[in-house]
């Protein structure tokens, strides 16, 4: 069979042989493109149009602040513990059938969300679903390493990441005329319901368009350090996943920051202990040495801690302090992702030529816009609050669109493509855990300071507070890798 005059499917892919997807057709690339992506922003949706639909929640379960935030940060927990083994396994030859296990599990857990009778129930579904979402971006990010090399994989990773921001700022909007469609106390259950067919499409165009996974690599799986990666991200997540910022919250949740550092020395010692015998480790520490790789995963973690954060702070603001629906609450946060979607796909022209100074010039931008929506917040009156909050939505979506894809492309750009799985496992695991700090510290802050003084200006703009310096933290690291390259 030509594939270069043929689309192959999946049957036709040889079982011994591993497929070169580098070799492949434009168009069968395309389509492979398309199933990873949409693999991706489904649960990118997901993750984000809970936001608005936590009032729904509220009122039809009775759920608490704990109960609410496990729900949203207990699916981010399940997903960042799947993301390294899940890397792990995909770089051994696996990525297609765990892209299809990934899938399923994401559909089923979903379908069990959308009919959970209490909150209980809808917690274990959240983190089963979280798990099925944890299998699948280090496959997507995989395989586009794979089909793309030079210039063309800039172009696929600027397109992957404006997309998936896209779908972070859709989510609510798309959460709104659900929940419009559903009512304000059952609307939730059609947050998840809605998975269900999107997921089974997606599902059975991945079994058809991607290739066979390529004839396995016989290595034992680096249980035990699998197993102290796991209690490290744990230990560090766990704290922030039972943060809601009321006064129920276990005090004792602190203690777990402890096992931290012990558990990354012990992962440390036994992976380079591991390599020394000769195995694959869990995490090849030699990728943490690239200075490249580590400073892009360090901007990428501190970023993601802003971005989310910011947009849930707003749905919350918007919906309780100015009486906005789920649905107005998520059209008004839409500039931001129309913002990002511009610059995203212009970003990929102009990473090769400006490299890192486009991400810290994107930063910079996106800080303008959260400091604007503080000053919005807390400044304007109300009848103007709605106009500064769309502009500042926009201006910080400019900056992330500048600084996502292009960090995303410079990080993976020289990795190995044996290691592209774990690479990007680690990235998204970044970002993962910053998500949960960041929406933690940022909600966290934004309650309290609601229960303080009942002012919703200002419990919004203490939670902007925390965007904005996890956004000055991710410039003062990118002036740092820019330092660093201008002095070697």
């Amino acid at each position: 069979m030509n594939i270069r005059n043929k689309i192959p499917r999946a049957h036709k892919w040889p079982r011994d042989e591993p497929v070169s997807l580098s070799g492949l057709p434009a168009r069968a690339k395309r389509k492979i493109f398309i199933v990873c992506v949409t693999s991706a922003v489904l649960t990118v949706l997901d993750l984000s149009k809970i936001n608005v639909g936590l009032p729904s929640l509220e009122n039809s379960l009775h759920a608490d602040a704990m109960t609410l935030q496990l729900i949203v940060a207990g699916f981010i927990l399940a997903y960042g513990l799947t993301l390294v083994p899940a890397g792990r396994l995909g770089d051994a030859g696996r990525r297609k059938s765990l892209l299809v296990i990934g899938l399923t599990v994401f559909g089923v857990a979903s379908l069990l969300c959308a009919i959970a009778p209490n909150a209980g129930l809808l917690i274990v579904a959240r983190l089963l679903q979280g798990f099925g979402a944890g299998i699948l971006p280090p496959q997507v990010l995989g395989l586009i390493q794979e089909l793309y090399q030079g210039p063309q994989r800039a172009r696929a990773f600027g397109a992957f990441a404006g997309l998936t921001g896209v779908a972070m700022a859709v989510g609510p909007a798309l959460g709104g005329v659900l929940i419009q469609l559903g009512g304000a106390v059952e609307g939730w259950r059609m947050l998840f319901s809605i998975n269900v067919p999107l997921t089974a499409i997606t599902l059975f165009c991945a079994i058809v368009l991607l290739p066979r996974s390529r004839r396995s690599v016989r290595e034992p799986l680096d249980i035990p350090g699998v197993m102290l990666l796991g209690l490290t991200v744990l230990s560090l997540m766990l704290p922030f996943v039972l943060t809601s910022g009321a006064d129920t919250d276990p005090p004792a949740r602190w203690w777990a920051l402890a096992v931290t550092p012990l558990g990354a020395a012990a992962f440390v010692l036994w992976e380079r202990r591991y390599k020394r015998r000769g195995l694959s480790p869990a995490v090849d520490i030699e990728l943490l040495r690239s200075p490249v790789y580590r400073n892009g995963l360090a901007i990428a973690t501190v970023s993601f801690a802003a971005q989310p954060a910011a947009l849930l702070l707003a749905t919350l603001y918007l919906q309780h302090g100015l009486g906005q629906s789920a649905l107005s609450a998520g059209l008004i946060v839409m500039p931001f992702a129309i913002a990002l979607t511009v610059t995203a796909a212009l970003s990929a022209r102009f990473v090769a030529r400006f490299g890192r100074r486009l991400v810290l010039g994107g930063l910079i931008v996106s800080l303008a816009g959260y400091i604007g929506l503080t000053v919005v917040a807390v400044t304007l009156p109300p009848e103007l609050v709605l106009a500064g909050m769309i502009a500042s939505l926009a201006v910080a979506g400019l900056g992330a669109g500048a600084s996502n894809a292009p960090n995303l492309t410079l990080t993976l750009n020289d990795v190995p493509i044996r290691q592209g799985g774990l690479a990007s496992s680690m990235m998204q695991l970044g970002q993962r855990t910053g998500n949960a700090v960041g929406i933690a510290i940022a909600v966290s802050l934004y309650f309290v300071a609601l229960g303080a003084s009942d002012d919703f200006r200002a419990a919004f703009g203490n939670g902007l507070l925390v965007v904005c310096v996890f956004t000055a933290i991710a410039i003062g690291l990118a002036v740092i890798d820019l330092s660093r390259k201008s002095a070697g």
